[in-house]
């Protein structure tokens, strides 16, 4: 058994907006007497956009209906409509995710990628993402290293470090190539954010809105931004500058980097570095390549130019966010798609501390979440018992419906995510103990987080499985 998916993916960076199509190809891998294992077997790009600058009202403000006409225009080009989407992905990203309108036009684009669409922002995901477009995910675990991936666009660094294929680390800074932009066929400064402006009187250089940005300045703050760089990767001393532009967790730096591989926007320059009409994009993206590409960064680690620069974090959208679920899952009715569902994550420790301790820390983490509705969904994730019997089955449902307790009356469904493959038979288990009174949703072959919302979608191969996507939503202040 073979099917193929279509997946969208937008992107809505500080610098740019485009999207692209992909196709998903899952299929059945076990054998005919065995139970169904269906995976996703390949994954192709099938259209790339054209690269738009993301459109603004102000500095504040996202245009949100010029850009559904640049999403429009190119299902338009491609011939597809919504209603051929599966799967996909709407991201705001980099600084526009900070814009004030930012959550409402991802509310009025979810339509354009199907039924099923995750929209979300957050750097650790956005890092993430983008090393999976890239290729640095998958290389990293062809080559048996530890590769970091550098997704460096308009207002933001986000950092994936991955090893052997797993991602380790991940961070994110206030640096990209248009956090100074330049009015049209001038040198006089429109914007500068206000890191960059602490960042460059550091290096000695008072900047202000209107001034004129010689090219000697711009390459002196394009050094001082490539500095910092270094210092997270831990290539120089940590300084007052790596805590400014930090913009949550740091680095962990407790290993050692093989590969370095650079997406985003500003790459190309990194890779081909010029020197002619460098501010060709009324902004320092150019001369921000140029500088990393002087840097020790380099010089120090091993530089790989791999699949995707620019078009990572929306290639990562489109064909990357989406996983399977294992193939023995239940649902007692089809009421999908189901999205932004909240995960409350029992610790693993809970478990294997007997039925009583399993059904304490549910009923804990029902009273813990304070529902601002009474018809708030929430999805129980746990890890579960490989190979259960019978008893097991049964003293884990029981503990399910003591710890959920009242809270039930309040769940349209009661949804259960597995990690290990055990959904099918808990799911029945549970539906026979509720004597049918509430649907079952019980999937498995899933690993979520406390905090992490998902998305389930239509079923798939002949009702075997379900797409999922997991949603990290990481809130800087």
């Amino acid at each position: 058994m073979k099917e193929s998916i279509l997946s969208v993916g937008i992107d809505i960076g500080t610098s740019t907006t485009q999207l692209v199509f992909s196709s998903i190809l899952i299929e059945n891998t076990a054998s005919e007497f065995s139970v169904p294992r269906i995976e996703i077997k390949d994954k192709e790009v099938i259209y790339k956009s054209d690269i738009y600058f993301t459109p603004l009202i102000d500095q504040e403000t996202i245009d949100g209906q010029k850009v559904r006409e640049i999403i429009e225009d190119e299902y338009k080009k491609v011939g597809f409509s919504p209603e051929d989407i599966s799967t996909g992905a709407v991201i705001i990203t980099g600084e526009t995710a900070r814009k004030e309108n930012a959550s409402l036009v991802l509310e009025s684009l979810s339509g354009l990628a199907g039924e099923f669409v995750v929209a979300t922002a957050g750097p650790d995901l956005e890092a993430i993402i983008a090393g999976k477009g890239a290729g640095t995910e998958s290389f990293s675990k062809e080559e048996g290293c530890v590769a970091v991936n550098l997704d460096i666009g308009g207002g933001t660094t986000n950092i994936a470090v991955f090893k052997n294929g797993e991602v380790i680390d991940t961070a994110c800074l206030d640096i990209g190539g248009r956090l100074i932009r330049l009015k049209d066929d001038n040198t006089e400064i429109e914007y500068i954010s206000p890191k960059i402006k602490s960042l460059a009187q550091n290096a000695g250089i008072n900047l202000m809105k209107h001034d004129s940005l010689t090219l000697n300045k711009a390459e002196a703050i394009c050094m001082e931004m490539s500095r910092v760089l270094e210092e997270i990767l831990g290539l120089a001393p940590k300084s007052e500058s790596l805590e400014l532009m930090l913009t949550g967790r740091d680095l962990k730096r407790n290993y050692t980097i093989d590969y370095v591989t650079f997406s985003g926007g500003v790459a190309d320059y990194i890779y081909e570095p010029t020197k002619d009409n460098v501010f060709r994009f009324n902004d320092i993206g150019i001369l921000l390549g140029k500088a990393i590409s002087a840097s020790l960064i380099p010089k120090r680690i091993k530089m790989r130019r791999l699949n995707e620069t620019i078009r990572a974090t929306v290639v990562g959208a489109g064909a990357h966010t989406v996983e399977i679920s294992g193939s023995t899952i239940t649902y007692t009715s089809k009421c999908f798609p189901l999205k932004n569902i909240p995960i409350l994550k029992i610790s693993y420790e809970d478990e294997s501390q007997g039925p009583d301790k399993l059904a304490e820390s549910i009923g804990s983490k029902m009273d813990i979440y304070n529902f601002q509705s009474e018809n708030q969904q929430v999805a129980l994730a746990l890890k579960g018992v490989k190979n259960p019997k019978y008893f097991q089955l049964i003293k884990t449902a029981d503990s399910i419906i003591k710890g959920i307790g009242d809270y039930l009356k309040t769940q349209e469904h009661l949804i259960v995510v597995v990690e290990n493959d055990m959904a099918k038979a808990l799911g029945q288990t549970l539906y026979s103990m509720l004597n049918g009174s509430k649907d079952i949703i019980c999937i498995d072959g899933i690993s979520v987080d406390n905090g992490d919302y998902i998305d389930i979608g239509n079923p798939l191969g002949d009702g075997r499985v379900v797409p999922v996507v997991i949603k990290t939503l990481i809130f800087n202040f």
